[in-house]
This record gives C-alpha cells, sequence and structure tokens, in this order.
C-alpha cells in the first residue's frame, strides 16, 4: 500500500504556523514585520495568510483579522461554561516606542534594575510590580513623543543615589509635589531613557504614628 504523500492531516481547522501568523495579523503587524518575527520570508507569510483565507473561507485581511477562532487546545477554547464578567484592570501592559530594543533591553534590565520577562524578536517584556513594560520598534520607523512612565519607590533618595553611580542623568534631585492633609508627602524625580522619554522615580512617604 502506498503512504499518502505530504503532511499527514494537522487535528485543528489551522496549523500552529498559521495560528501564528493569524495572530500577528490580528496585532495589525504586517507581513514584512511578521516575516521578520518569525524568521522566514514574506513569501512565506503570503502563503500562510492565502492558506488562511481559503480555509476560513475569508474574503480579505480584515476578516481575518476580526475571524474569533481559538487553537484546540487554548485554555480559552477549554473553557466548558462561560465566566461573569468583572470589572476591568488592573492595567496589565504599558508599551513604549524604543529605537533599539537591545539597547533599551539592556537600560531597563541592568541600569534600572527591572526584572526582564523575555524578548521577542525585536519586542522586550519586562514586570514592573505586576504590570508588563512592553517595549517595541515604531511601525514606521520614528520613534514618537510617549507618556511618562512612573515607578515606584520605597526609597526615592536612595535610588535616585544608586542610579546616578550607574550613570543614569537626573533632571533635578527629589522633590515634593504634593502633602496630602494626613501628613503624608508625593516625591517625584525624573529623568529619560535612551530615545529620551521622560520617566519617573515616586515615593508616598507617611509620617510616623
Amino acid at each position: 500500500m502506498t503512504e499518502p504523500r505530504g503532511r499527514p492531516p494537522y487535528p485543528d481547522v489551522l496549523t500552529p504556523a498559521e495560528w501564528q501568523v493569524l495572530n500577528l495579523v490580528r496585532h495589525g503587524l504586517p507581513n514584512r514585520r511578521i516575516a521578520e518575527l518569525r524568521e522566514t520570508s514574506v513569501d512565506a507569510v503570503k502563503f500562510h495568510i492565502a492558506n488562511i483565507l481559503s480555509k476560513l473561507e475569508a474574503d480579505d485581511r480584515a476578516a481575518i483579522r476580526g475571524w474569533p477562532g481559538v487553537p484546540a487546545g487554548s485554555p480559552l477554547r477549554e473553557r466548558s461554561d462561560p465566566m461573569p464578567l468583572t470589572p476591568l484592570g488592573p492595567i496589565g501592559q504599558i508599551a513604549r516606542e524604543v529605537a533599539d530594543t537591545p539597547r533599551s533591553e539592556r537600560f531597563y534590565r541592568d541600569i534600572l534594575g527591572l526584572p526582564h520577562l523575555f524578548t521577542f524578536g525585536n519586542l522586550a517584556f519586562f514586570d514592573c510590580g505586576g504590570t508588563r513594560l512592553f517595549l517595541t520598534p515604531p511601525e514606521d520607523g520614528t520613534v514618537k513623543p510617549q507618556s511618562l512612565l512612573y515607578l515606584r519607590t520605597d526609597d526615592i533618595q536612595a535610588w535616585h543615589a544608586e542610579l546616578v553611580a550607574r550613570g543614569v542623568a537626573f533632571e533635578g534631585a527629589p522633590h515634593m509635589i504634593h502633602r496630602h492633609p494626613d501628613g503624608s508627602e508625593e516625591w517625584m524625580v525624573f529623568f529619560r531613557d535612551p530615545d529620551g522619554h521622560l520617566t519617573a522615580l515616586m515615593e508616598r512617604t507617611r509620617p510616623k504614628a
């Protein structure tokens, strides 16, 4: 008996590679960026997208981007009953555009000491006390002004001195922003990351009982 040629049928609507490409399409990435992240050619990405369109009987890229399917074996698909909605939050992730991911990765990991979670291609992820910081190159190649990132600390003076010793140039000394009616004080100090994004240390001090 002659063995059938080609790959055996995959027990899901899409293959693992097609799911990877689909999720990157859903994320809004163009073919060239998808190829870079997967370390393949643009033609290979186009091939996978053509297969996805065919399998899902979709008309265009927008249709597959909005298709709500979930891979077999995913915990999302294994839920037997819908979960009741809970309030949104806390914030899970904050993104910052950076021109040079390895350079910024070294700064946030080695200088600021943020726990490095993982790096995927030119995307780097850090833990900020339970909130994830996501460093990504800009889509158009131009780094734009970003939201100010405030990092909370329990000893702003000690961290200011430590980061100065590590070569961070601050825009001044730690200073009080506000005193609350209970006597506690808000203190801040500002510096810039390698891309010039303004960043701050902040501490709320409380009077001794």
